[in-house]
């Protein structure tokens, strides 16, 4: 008996270590996203000297979190209705690996920031975050990592409804997206409060780094991976 239930409890830490690990990559990252001055923690900074209170760097990090996360969301949830599809999961997870390899490839050769960008006013934070991950592809790198949360592997065609699929993976898709913002949003905030509080705003404008190269090359890893695993 308990030999059995030793076997039931090591064969149960198996089955959750690909959801655990899968969890973990998306708080990683989140983290990375928040560490990248293009989603946009440099903003935050400048709200604070600009108007010379710390209060301001909170609320310019709570805009931006909320349109990365509304990024991430409109990224996620589509794919919540098309992975109800359990016939067709394996090719739907190799044409979002070759969606995000192509994204990588695109940033990489194409470099230039859309200007439209700089043209959104900084009193609309929310916004600028919502269009900047979208444009940088951020939401992207998170969809190989949510369909492998889905964990449909297993199920069998006429046998679980999809309705209650799709509701299930909008549960794990919007969890996807909140925990990456919060990662995002801890990670980015900081190094925004090091910088407001001891470097200043010179350290911004002389120690800027750029990470549009590390950024495409990662989103060419994370599709050429999701292709791998997908066949």
């Amino acid at each position: 008996m308990f030999d059995r239930q030793l076997l039931l409890s090591e064969q149960l830490d198996v089955d959750q270590t690909p959801a655990v690990a899968l969890w973990w990559a998306v708080i990683a990252s989140g983290i990375y996203h928040g560490v990248n001055p293009g989603m946009g923690w440099p903003l935050s900074v400048s709200a604070a000297l600009m108007e010379g209170r710390r209060a301001a760097l909170g609320k310019a990090l709570m805009l931006l979190a909320l349109g990365h996360f509304l990024a991430m969301s409109a990224i996620l949830l589509p794919f919540t209705l098309i992975y109800a599809l359990v016939d067709w999961q394996r090719e739907i997870r190799i044409g979002t690996g070759a969606i995000v390899l192509a994204a990588g490839v695109y940033l990489l050769i194409n470099r230039r920031h859309p200007r439209a960008l700089a043209r959104i006013r900084p009193t609309r934070l929310a916004l600028w975050s919502f269009l900047a991950a979208m444009a940088h592809g951020a939401g992207l790198m998170l969809l190989p990592i949510y369909l492998g949360l889905c964990g449909i592997e297993d199920a069998e065609p006429g046998h679980r409804a999809a309705a209650e699929l799709m509701l299930g993976n909008l549960d794990v898709a919007l969890a996807v997206a909140a925990v990456h913002t919060a990662a995002m949003t801890v990670a980015g905030g900081v190094i925004a409060i090091g910088v407001h509080a001891w470097l200043g705003l010179k350290f911004l404008s002389r120690a800027w780094f750029n990470m549009d190269v590390l950024w495409a090359l990662s989103l060419i890893s994370v599709g050429a991976l999701a292709l791998w695993t997908a066949s």
